[in-house]
């Protein structure tokens, strides 16, 4: 097979400009992301598979990147006949599930509560779209330790401020933070008739709802066998509730036991979060919202942009994962932006780059081919002076189509040039 060009499907290539683009809007989240606290860690990007097929990451399990065994390691799995154990490790599809496993295993170094904040490359064997790639960087802010509910509304407050100050530089004021909670969803799945063991497909196929509307939904769970019936009384709930501003009517529409206390603490969440967040941020209760995920435990959020129809944003609280690594439960609350729809935003909207022109304008010296070694020696002096006080500066060639040469070096973010020639 020959050499290929193009990189591999699902993933691309980043010219300079992207790049500047990328790690300034990065460098933007992770400044706020540190004013409210948190602290950033790194993991590897590959995971043991029975930590990424442990049945928490919903459908996402089914797009794992798998990695063989090596060596005699694979050659006595591939004798055994045995094709899964063939498998031993597995590039990581969420940041989550490899946060777990690093505050489990170490815990005890880490304050109480810990505010951890994780960027970087995840891997997911999807289909390729716009906004979305096999391989792109998602952004975690996550608070372990935590029961009360002032995890989920400084997650909400920090995350509004980091997508408020990222989304302005392209016009865009005003998003909406779509907030539920997975008990909410399970007893409503129980009161229309549902078992508890169909709950979690059930919950996959209302999760589809935005994209193919009630009678959708409907026929999808009749095609899995459901009564219709119990299908009706299920989807009626989310007719009549769709439109509350509070969770509080919908829960006692439902009328199960125990939902008094979930209202009041996603209504607590809800009014505290309004109240910090900017003026062009709405934060409601809404009661499709189900997130993929199977580790959510409680209270859940989304992030979708107006007007623009898609989600940029999401999290929730997962308070039994940790324990799976750990054997004892821990408090565990996050939330995640989706970095590539906020570029893909950003990009439309003609934005090259979040700094500030004084702080991106570089200095170029463009040395004529017949100046001689003085001459060089001069500019490149010049250059390390301007370096020691924080310029970005290079020292290049001069072409001969030196105009051509400037307006490339103006999209690379240079905004002064000497011109270095032989006398």
């Amino acid at each position: 097979m020959g050499f290929s060009k193009k990189p591999v499907k699902g993933m691309t290539d980043f010219l300079p400009g992207d790049v500047r683009l990328r790690d300034s809007v990065l460098a933007e989240i992770k400044r706020t992301y540190a004013q409210y606290g948190f602290a950033q860690i790194e993991t590897p990007c590959m995971e043991h598979i029975g930590n990424l097929t442990s049945k928490q990451g919903g459908d996402n399990e089914k797009l794992i990147f798998r990695i063989e065994k090596r060596g005699a390691a694979f050659e006595r799995a591939w004798e055994s006949g045995n094709r899964d154990e063939l498998v031993d490790n597995g590039l990581r599809y969420d940041l989550t599930v490899p946060l777990s496993r690093f505050y489990a295993n170490n815990k005890e170094q880490l304050p109480s509560p810990f505010r951890a904040l994780q960027t970087g490359p995840v891997w997911r064997a999807d289909q390729p779209a716009k906004g979305r790639f096999r391989q792109f960087v998602q952004c975690d802010i996550d608070v372990l330790g935590d029961a009360t509910n002032l995890a989920e509304i400084e997650l909400i407050t920090a995350t509004s401020a980091a997508l408020s100050r990222v989304l302005g530089k392209a016009g865009i004021a005003s998003f909406t933070v779509h907030v539920n909670d997975r008990r909410i969803l399970r007893a409503a799945a129980l009161k229309a008739g549902f078992a508890e063991d169909e709950i979690a497909g059930v919950l996959v196929t209302l999760d589809k709802l935005d994209k193919i509307g009630f009678d959708g939904v409907e026929a999808e769970l009749l095609a899995n066998g459901a009564e219709p019936s119990v299908v009706a009384s299920y989807l009626d709930f989310f007719r009549k509730g769709v439109d509350e501003a509070h969770c509080s009517p919908f829960c006692e529409m439902v009328d199960a036991e125990g939902l008094s206390d979930v209202s009041a603490n996603l209504d607590e969440i809800i009014g505290s979060a309004s109240a910090l967040t900017g003026e062009g941020v709405q934060v409601k209760f809404d009661p499709t919202l189900v997130r993929g995920m199977g580790y959510y435990t409680g209270p859940i959020f989304e992030v979708t942009v107006d007007n623009f129809g898609i989600s940029i944003a999401g999290g929730g609280r997962y308070d039994e994962m940790i324990g799976k690594f750990s054997g004892e439960d821990v408090c565990a609350c996050g939330f995640s932006i989706g970095f590539e729809r906020i570029i893909a935003v950003l990009k439309d909207a003609g934005i090259e780059d979040l700094a500030d022109d004084a702080a991106k304008g570089g200095v170029a010296f463009l040395i004529d081919a017949k100046a001689g070694t003085e001459k060089r020696r001069e500019a490149l002096i010049a250059a390390q002076a301007l370096r020691s006080e924080g310029r970005n500066v290079a020292v290049l060639p001069m072409r001969k189509n030196m105009k051509r040469q400037i307006q490339t070096l103006e999209g690379e973010g240079f905004t002064e040039f000497n011109k270095v020639y032989a006398q």
